[in-house]
Order: C-alpha cells, then structure tokens, then sequence
C-alpha cells in the first residue's frame, strides 16, 4: 500500500529538492508536505 501512495506521491505532490527550498525558511504547510512525503517513503522501502 505504501509503495503506491509512493508513486502517487511522486506525480501529484511537489518535490521542493527541486526547487532548491530551504528547510529552514519552509512554511507550516511544506514542512507537512516534507513529512508526510518521509513517512510514506520510509515505509514504503521498509
């Protein structure tokens, strides 16, 4: 389940790697983003 949302994740969401954001100056709503985008991750390889 989690290898899917994975891919979903990976079309749908933005990736902010690309866009060179700054982890320290992100918004509330991108450091969620961040996160939720590390926990499917790190289950989906688990």
């Amino acid at each position: 389940m989690f290898k899917i949302l994975a891919r979903i994740n990976k079309i749908i969401l933005p990736s902010f790697t690309k866009q060179r954001l700054d982890v320290s100056k992100a918004k509330k709503w991108q450091m969620a983003i961040i996160g939720y985008r590390y926990y499917v991750t790190t289950r989906a390889l688990g």
